[in-house]
């Protein structure tokens, strides 16, 4: 684990034993119970669809927001996203890297009416729990960050809340770690990033697109900036895109995402009739 993403997941531990202390696992768990409805994830049968990301900072990037309401912003960017038809809006909680938090997860999930995405370093299934108490209708899991054990009770707990989960992978390795998950209904997502340089290397898209299972969507993350990059993800297979720095560093977000809707469904009906 690169020193970056060790980092990340003892902070991430930190904050879920805050969650703990704070509202009790009882007190999550039936705060979750009682939260707004899940909203289905609705994957088409073929085609390519878009999680837009509402994204403040990035500590490869920089802070994209520097005057202005961070929990506002996020709102208005899943607003955004809404209508530009992305099929979820994924919301970043981490708070140390990337200027996240639990309340513009709730924010976000009480105002639009597609699905939205806990996007964090998650490490224990409390941490589902708490995004689920805010109105997450799905969490992202880094296959690499925990044990297979951990990411098999993180997945089992969205699941049975009835969430959909995004299993991130780096390396071949990964998909290994992620062996006992595979026979769920999950969506298996590509980091093209390196975590000890933070640079996106958009071969790793290619590279691992052959060995992913054929029964799960893939999604491209990290590195699709442009219509054209969606469309590339498309023809190597991939059924959906995870978009953050692409959306919010351009002057249109909503005009962005819809190009990039539209180059890959293009794109992955070209594929399907080659």
């Amino acid at each position: 684990m690169s020193d970056f993403l060790s980092t990340m997941a003892e902070s991430s531990a930190v904050r879920a034993r805050a969650a703990k202390a704070s509202s009790g696992v009882e007190g999550l768990t039936s705060r979750a119970s009682s939260a707004r409805p899940v909203i289905p994830l609705q994957l088409p049968t073929a085609g390519f669809d878009l999680i837009a990301e509402a994204k403040l900072a990035s500590p490869a990037d920089g802070t994209f927001l520097t005057v202005g309401d961070p929990r506002g912003r996020v709102v208005e960017l899943a607003h955004m996203f809404e209508g530009a038809g992305a099929i979820a809006v994924s919301v970043l909680t981490e708070p140390s890297k990337f200027d996240g938090h639990m309340d513009h997860l709730e924010a976000a999930a009480a105002g639009v009416r597609v699905p939205v995405l806990r996007k964090d370093f998650l490490v224990d299934p409390i941490q589902v729990v708490e995004a689920r108490a805010a109105g997450a209708s799905g969490v992202l899991l880094i296959a690499r960050l925990t044990d297979s054990a951990v990411l098999v009770d993180m997945t089992d707990t969205a699941l049975g809340f009835g969430m959909f989960v995004l299993v991130e992978l780096f390396d071949e390795a990964d998909l290994d770690r992620a062996s006992a998950i595979l026979d769920r209904g999950i969506l298996i997502g590509v980091n093209t990033r390196d975590l000890t340089t933070l640079k996106v290397d958009p071969q790793r898209l290619a590279i691992l697109a052959p060995l992913l299972p054929d029964h799960l969507p893939a999604v491209a993350e990290s590195g699709v900036l442009s219509a054209q990059d969606a469309e590339s993800a498309a023809l190597l297979g991939y059924r959906l895109a995870l978009v953050g720095t692409g959306l919010v560093t351009t002057e249109d977000p909503a005009e962005t995402a819809r190009a990039m809707i539209a180059a890959g469904r293009l794109a992955a009906t070209m594929g399907s009739t080659s």
